[in-house]
C-alpha cells in the first residue's frame, strides 16, 4: 500500500472522529461530526444506528481529504466507540430499533430489583463486577419485560463500535474488552452461561457474537463501505477496543500496573493487572488480550460538569469550556487561599455512591465570579478522580499514572492532577488518545507490528511528567478531607433532594419487590 498510515475511528457520546495517523502516532488528518442522541422519551438516551454509520462514513472521507491521501494509503483501520449500552440486530442483520447508549437510565428499576434480590453481589465473583443500570444485561432484561416482541426478535447482541465495524466489513463480531462489560466469566474470559441464567437472559446466548482479541483481524473493508468512505476495498479492520481501554492504549499504557485517568463525560480511572482482582468499588474487566485484566472505577462526574456550566454561561460559544478553563488558569497564580475558592461536589449526572447524589457549591460568597466557580468545578472533578484512584491503589502496585482529557494537555491542569493526587502523573501530546488506541490495534492487525506493546513502543512522542508540589499536596489533602467529610454529611439528605420516580418506575419496583 501507499503511505502505510493507520486510521482510528472514535465514535463517542456526542462526537464521531476519524483520525489518520502515521506509524509513529502523528496525526495527519481528522474528520469529525456531532452525532445526535435521541432523548424524546424521559430516561431514554438512544442513537439512530444507520444515521450514525452515515455520519461516521462522512468523517472517514473528511479525514482522508484532510490528510491529502487516498484509501490506498491506509494500511488498516481500528474502531472504538462509547461503551456499554446495547445495540441490537434482528435475524436479518438489520437494526432492531435504535441503539441504547450508556447514558440511558430506563432500566434503573430492574437494577434496583436485582439489588434487593442480592443478584448484584452474587454476580461479582463470576463477572468481576456488578451490572450497572446501563449494562447490556440490565437493558436486555428491561426489553424482555417491557418489549417482549423486540426481545424475541433479537438476532445479534453487540455494542456501538461493533455495529460500525459491521457496517464497514459486513462481519458480525465483538472483542474481548467489549464482551467483558456484561457477558464474560472473570476467570476464563469466555462467555458465561451462569451470568445469563442468573439474570434470566439465557435465550440470548445464541445471539452473542464471536469474540476476538482486540488486535485480531475482524474483517476487511467491503465494496459498499469502500464506496461510502473512500477506503480501499479489502483493507484490514481490527476487532478494536472498548472506549475506556482505547484511551489507555493511546496514552501508551499497555503493561500490568499502568494506570490511566481520563476526564471526559465520565470520570474514568483504570489500571491493568496480570490477574483478576475484584472489589466492590471497581469493575474487573478484560484487557486487550486474554491473560490481562482491567480494573476500572468510573462515575459520571468529570468534565461533563464543566461542559454543563459552559452551556449556561455561553450557550452560543462551542468552545466555551476551553475559554473558561483559560480564565480559571489565569487565576491559579493568585492561589486558592487568597480568593477562598468554593468547594464543589461534581455530582450533576451521578456519583461514586449508591445513594442518588446532587451537585453543590459550598462556601460560595458574593465576591466569587464565574472563573472562581469554574476553578472550583475543575478541582471538584479531580477530587472525584482521586476518590477512584485511591480505591484502585488497593488492587496492587502502580507503575505510572497517565492523565488525559479535561484540559490536561495544559501544564497547569496536569500539575493540578499531580498536586491533588499527591503522586507523579504524566500527560501525552496525543490529542485523540481513543482514536490512536484503536488505530494501534489496526497496526497489529495489518502486520505493521507483531504486538500492541511493539506498536506502542514505536510511537514517536514525549510524555510530560509532573511531580506534586509538597506544600500544595498537603494543602489539597486538607481540602480533600473536607470534600469527603461534607459528602458523608450530605449523603442522608440527597434522596430527599431528588424528584419522585416516574410512574412506570414505581410500578416496576413493585413488580420486582
Amino acid at each position: 500500500m501507499g503511505a502505510g498510515y493507520v486510521l482510528g475511528v472514535d465514535c463517542g457520546s456526542t462526537t464521531a472522529k476519524s483520525v489518520v495517523f502515521t506509524p509513529g502516532g502523528r496525526i495527519v488528518g481528522i474528520g469529525q461530526a456531532r452525532v445526535p442522541q435521541v432523548t424524546s422519551t424521559p430516561r431514554e438516551v438512544e442513537r439512530d444506528m444507520k444515521a450514525t454509520w452515515l455520519l461516521v462514513a462522512e468523517t472517514i472521507r473528511d479525514a482522508l481529504a484532510d490528510a491529502g491521501c487516498t484509501g490506498a494509503d491506509i494500511a488498516g483501520i481500528g474502531m472504538t466507540a462509547h461503551g456499554d449500552g446495547v445495540f441490537l440486530l434482528d435475524h436479518h442483520a438489520e437494526p432492531l430499533g435504535r441503539g441504547i447508549m450508556s447514558l440511558d437510565s430506563r432500566a434503573f428499576g430492574v437494577h434496583e430489583g436485582w439489588k434487593e434480590a442480592g443478584l448484584l453481589d452474587h454476580l461479582l465473583p463470576v463477572a468481576g463486577q456488578r451490572p450497572y443500570p446501563y449494562s447490556a444485561t440490565t437493558l436486555l432484561a428491561w426489553i424482555k419485560r417491557f418489549e417482549p416482541e423486540r426481545y424475541g426478535a433479537i438476532g445479534t447482541v453487540f455494542f456501538a463500535k461493533d455495529w460500525l465495524r459491521f457496517c464497514l466489513t459486513g462481519r458480525i463480531a465483538t472483542d474481548l474488552t467489549e464482551a467483558s462489560t456484561a457477558f464474560t466469566d472473570l476467570h476464563t474470559q469466555s462467555y458465561s452461561q451462569k451470568i445469563l441464567q442468573t439474570l434470566d437472559l439465557q435465550e440470548i446466548a445464541s445471539a452473542l457474537p464471536p469474540m476476538l482479541n482486540s488486535c485480531d483481524r475482524a474483517g476487511h473493508v467491503s465494496a459498499e463501505a469502500a464506496l461510502m468512505t473512500g477506503l480501499l476495498q479489502g483493507t484490514p479492520v481490527s476487532a478494536g477496543l472498548h472506549d475506556v481501554i482505547a484511551a489507555s492504549v493511546g496514552l501508551g499504557q499497555v503493561r500490568a500496573g499502568d494506570m490511566t485517568v481520563t476526564a471526559g463525560t465520565f470520570s474514568i480511572n483504570e489500571v491493568l493487572r496480570d490477574r483478576p482482582v475484584t472489589g466492590a468499588e471497581w469493575a474487573c474487566r478484560a484487557g486487550y488480550r486474554k491473560g490481562l485484566w482491567n480494573c476500572m472505577a468510573i462515575s459520571p462526574a468529570s468534565a461533563s460538569n464543566l461542559e454543563w456550566m459552559a452551556r449556561y454561561i455561553a450557550p452560543d460559544d462551542p468552545d466555551a469550556a476551553a475559554h473558561l478553563i483559560e480564565a480559571s488558569i489565569a487565576r491559579f497564580e493568585q492561589g486558592r487561599v487568597e480568593r477562598q475558592i468554593p468547594l464543589y461536589h461534581p455530582y450533576l449526572f451521578g456519583s461514586p455512591f449508591e445513594t442518588p447524589a446532587t451537585a453543590s457549591f459550598l462556601g460560595l460568597q458574593s465576591w466569587h465570579d464565574r472563573a472562581d466557580l469554574f476553578q472550583a468545578m475543575i478541582e471538584g472533578t479531580i477530587f472525584n478522580h482521586r476518590h477512584h484512584v485511591e480505591d484502585l491503589m488497593r488492587t496492587g502496585p502502580v507503575n505510572s499514572i497517565g492523565v488525559s482529557g479535561g484540559g490536561s494537555r495544559r501544564p497547569e491542569i496536569g500539575q493540578l492532577f499531580a498536586d491533588i493526587f499527591g503522586r507523579p502523573v504524566m500527560t501525552s501530546p496525543v490529542r485523540e488518545a481513543g482514536a490512536l488506541g484503536a488505530a494501534l490495534t489496526a497496526s497489529v492487525a495489518c502486520g505493521n507490528h507483531p504486538t500492541l506493546e511493539d506498536a506502542v513502543a514505536g510511537l514517536d512522542m514525549q510524555h510530560t511528567r509532573f511531580a506534586p508540589d509538597p506544600a500544595l499536596s498537603r494543602y489539597y489533602d486538607a481540602i480533600y478531607t473536607r470534600y469527603t467529610t461534607l459528602a458523608q454529611i450530605l449523603e442522608p439528605f440527597w434522596p430527599s433532594l431528588h424528584s419522585a420516580p416516574v410512574p412506570h418506575e414505581q410500578s416496576l419496583r413493585a413488580a420486582t419487590a
